[in-house]
């Protein structure tokens, strides 16, 4: 399993800056530990002792401090300069190696790889560190040093498979909400064939009758005809290509917008809908209403102090393109970066929203509260009106 695969797993802003802090934080830990660990060996073995200890732990942790450029071979290039440090000190009797600094660095790549890399690679890196802890057991001049190392070790492996669990648990989810909101879209298929199939059937019959009496506008209704079947196949195409799934039942259509406003138990809701929702394809207004509902669900979970919700949907005409846009906000103060509401929900709507070629924004405001804002299109076959 590589987490880093997985896009939609990736973290935000605010923990991509939290990230580089801890990288500077490392770095600074690792100048700390070979400074002091230079003035132990330079107290207690006398001359330049150090000098060795001192550029190989430098070493390993620049190692460490560039990982994620290339996790494999940072973490092979350390373990490497790692053995061949505990087999020099042991053959010049040097101070006992890996020394502080180097577990430091060793610690951070070996959890980097059980973390992040697959599951051959992640063992292969654990074991090599293992070895290395072993290895400098027999030479050992100070029994605190391999505690310090297995220790190390121990800590690195067990934190980096945690962080490994809680991402495959992370990634675990985020598949069940993709495949729950697939089935909705299966329960939908019959609604949106429907719809289609309905209107191709009646003109089909218009021009029967068109055809037996011998007037009317015949080559006009098998127009329509044309257009409603190459309606059909496209919004039948946009959500088949969405499914891996069978659907088990179907359902009716999704509720009407005023029921789900009505019906919501948090802080008062405007509604305002600018344009005939009747005559908007039935896979467009259903989504409409997959957004709204959503995103109220999400200011009942994550905004208790929002005082009132605006939802407000529009039809937005340019030339003969056109789009519903649909925008729900709320005036919530804002929250702490780990209550962020950037949650699996998200990954259902944008999954709905680009299977129309729409586009989703999801962000905090300015001025405070929340905003959820999505675009789809009323033009081509999909959105012909009719």
């Amino acid at each position: 399993m590589n987490v880093r695969n997985r896009p939609e797993l990736a973290w935000p802003f605010g923990r991509r800056a939290a990230a580089v802090t801890a990288e500077a934080a490392l770095a600074v830990a690792a100048v700390a530990v070979l400074v002091f660990w230079a003035g132990l060996i330079a107290g207690s073995w006398g001359g330049g002792y150090w000098v060795f200890d001192c550029a190989a732990g430098a070493a390993v942790c620049a190692l460490a401090l560039a990982r994620r450029l290339a996790p494999v071979w940072t973490a092979v290039a350390g373990l490497a300069v790692a053995a061949v440090a505990v087999l020099v000190a042991a053959w010049a009797g040097l101070p006992n190696e890996p020394g502080p600094a180097m577990a430091l660095g060793l610690s951070v790549l070996v959890g980097s790889a059980v973390r992040t890399l697959p599951v051959r690679p992640a063992c292969a890196v654990a074991a090599g560190g293992l070895a290395v802890a072993a290895a400098s057991v027999p030479g050992a001049h100070n029994g605190a040093t391999v505690t310090l190392n297995v220790a190390a070790w121990l800590a690195a492996v067990g934190v980096g498979g945690g962080l490994r669990l809680l991402a495959a648990r992370r990634m675990s989810a985020a598949d069940r909400v993709r495949y729950d909101e697939r089935r909705r879209l299966a329960r939908e298929l019959h609604d949106v064939a429907a719809h289609h199939l309905t209107g191709i059937v009646l003109q089909a019959q218009a021009a029967r009758l068109l055809a037996r009496r011998g007037s009317g506008p015949l080559e006009e209704s098998l127009e329509d005809i044309e257009d409603a079947g190459a309606g059909a196949l496209a919004a039948l195409r946009r959500v088949v290509g969405l499914l891996r799934e069978a659907a088990d039942d179907v359902p009716g259509p999704p509720g009407r917008l005023t029921d789900l406003v009505g019906g919501f138990d948090g802080p008062p809701v405007t509604l305002r809908v600018h344009g005939e929702a009747e005559s908007w394809p039935p896979e467009v207004a259903g989504t409409v209403y997959r957004i709204v509902q959503e995103s109220l669900t999400n200011v009942a979970r994550h905004a208790a102090r929002a005082r009132a919700v605006t939802v407000e949907v529009t039809v937005e005409v340019t030339g003969r393109d056109g789009a519903v846009v649909v925008e729900v906000a709320d005036d919530a103060p804002p929250a702490p970066p780990s209550r962020s509401r950037g949650g699996y929900g998200l990954l259902g709507m944008r999954e709905r929203v680009e299977a129309l070629d729409g586009t989703l924004r999801a962000g905090p405001r300015p001025e405070g509260g929340w905003t959820v804002h999505a675009t789809l299109p009323l033009t081509g076959p999909l959105g012909r009106r009719r």
